[in-house]
């Protein structure tokens, strides 16, 4: 969060521009006397832009100020969209009724909006047949192709080929 406002006797300005509670423009009055009209109204005097010249401040309710932005920064969190990464693992001879059900938990994480990262994984001899793999992933994005699209295309790294769909954004 920003750093905090000066309040009340903290801002150190000789003059300030003063703005009332309802945003209108009361001029540019001493220090003392714009903490003093603030006082009157049961309020504080809250440097809004200390940069300013002269430094502008308002009158409002500073406690009620700090809460209504803590409110705004939770619900700009709370709107925040948290994309997991979700891994189906097969076999370069997986079954096709195996790679079906594969690709239906595939489907279902795209359709909740996260990533799908798709991983052939081979074992002993399989290793030297990468294309198998590649067909693999070949009929994944098939299957998958409207509901999500490719983010990074099939690579081998040691036992394993993996790629990543994401969700066609709407």
């Amino acid at each position: 969060m920003a750093k905090e406002a000066n309040i009340n006797e903290a801002i150190n300005a000789r003059q300030v521009r003063v703005i009332d509670d309802e945003g209108g423009q009361l001029g540019i009055l001493g220090t003392e006397q714009a903490l003093s009209l603030a006082v009157e109204q049961g309020l504080d005097l809250v440097e809004v832009s200390p940069q300013a010249d002269p430094p502008v401040c308002r009158i409002m309710d500073y406690g009620k100020y700090k809460y209504q932005q803590a409110k705004r920064a939770s619900e700009a969190r709370k709107k925040q969209v948290k994309v997991e990464i979700k891994e189906v693992k097969m076999r370069p001879k997986t079954d096709d009724h195996d790679f079906q059900f594969k690709i239906k938990h595939a489907r279902r994480f795209l359709e909740e909006g996260n990533k799908v990262k798709l991983t052939i994984m081979f074992r002993g001899r399989e290793n030297a047949h990468p294309d198998q793999g590649m067909m693999q992933l070949k009929k994944a994005i098939e299957a998958l192709k409207d509901i999500g699209q490719v983010e990074s295309h099939p690579s081998k790294m040691g036992r394993f080929m993996t790629m990543m769909i994401g969700p066609i954004k709407k």
